[in-house]
């Protein structure tokens, strides 16, 4: 075997090792029978798992990620998916071209700035420190994953089939449900995993516009840590590493049974 590929498979399982070594050394600690987060585990226990069910302020906040990262799913998909249509061949527009950098600009902006700005404009229209404004809040950073997916399935859809259904008297709204949206669907699907998996994980804008009945997990991970190390943040995170990986796993299925 030739030695640059050997440098390349060493090279990819250094990289493999550095990006999953600190996921590797905190889940086990998520079954620790102690308080305190160390190696060697002195016992395993699944107390700190039953902690984030039993506990009033974990379970209010893991009902809150699901209540909100539903809320932020369902509206950031259907602006993501108006917005892919409507900027749909528009490449050569300078309109278009302006338009869908803004609706990209949540991915580029610090989410401080961003955060402030929400809760001064919240704070005027009444929408702070309520689920309506959380929500709104997450579909903003959530809305260009939602784009990005979409246009990229748009892409692969052909115009002719589309031409073809309309020169057969399918009206507009007929082509777009019965061949351009099905064709999407993949890409829709996706983008609407990556809003709910950054809804869960968005903790910087939710400190400026949630109030205390909005706290989700991510928030009450963050008050955690700056409370008291406890090995149920660890459980917390064993639970966001777990779900993100069904997630992903859940939307490579969809793609391959789609393809």
């Amino acid at each position: 075997m030739k030695p640059l590929p050997i440098l390349k498979l060493v090279f990819a399982a250094l990289v493999v090792i550095f990006l999953l070594g600190p996921l590797v050394a905190v889940l086990p600690l998520s079954l620790t029978d102690s308080v305190f987060l160390n190696y060697p585990i002195p016992g395993y226990s699944t107390r700190w798992f039953k902690e984030l069910v039993t506990a009033d302020s974990w379970r209010l906040s893991i009902v809150n990620s699901l209540l909100i990262g539903a809320g932020t799913t369902v509206l950031a998909t259907l602006l993501g998916t108006l917005a892919a249509l409507g900027l749909r061949g528009k490449r050569a527009s300078l309109l278009f071209s302006t338009l869908r950098t803004v609706f990209l600009l949540p991915m580029v902006v610090p989410a401080v700035v961003l955060g402030v700005g929400m809760q001064l404009m919240f704070a005027r229209y009444g929408l702070t420190n309520t689920y309506l404004g959380v929500i709104i809040a997450h579909t903003v950073v959530a809305v260009p994953f939602v784009l990005v997916n979409v246009s990229s399935a748009l892409q692969g859809v052909d115009i002719r089939l589309e031409q073809a259904a309309a020169s057969l008297g399918a009206a507009p709204p007929t082509v777009l449900f019965s061949v351009t949206l099905p064709i999407a669907l993949p890409g829709i699907i996706s983008g609407a995993l990556f809003a709910f998996a950054t809804s869960l994980d968005e903790v910087v804008l939710t400190l400026f516009v949630a109030g205390p009945n909005q706290r989700t997990l991510a928030r009450q991970m963050f008050a955690t840590i700056r409370e008291n190390i406890s090995p149920a943040i660890v459980s917390a995170a064993a639970v966001f590493i777990v779900g993100t990986i069904v997630l992903s796993l859940v939307m490579l299925a969809i793609r391959r049974r789609m393809a």
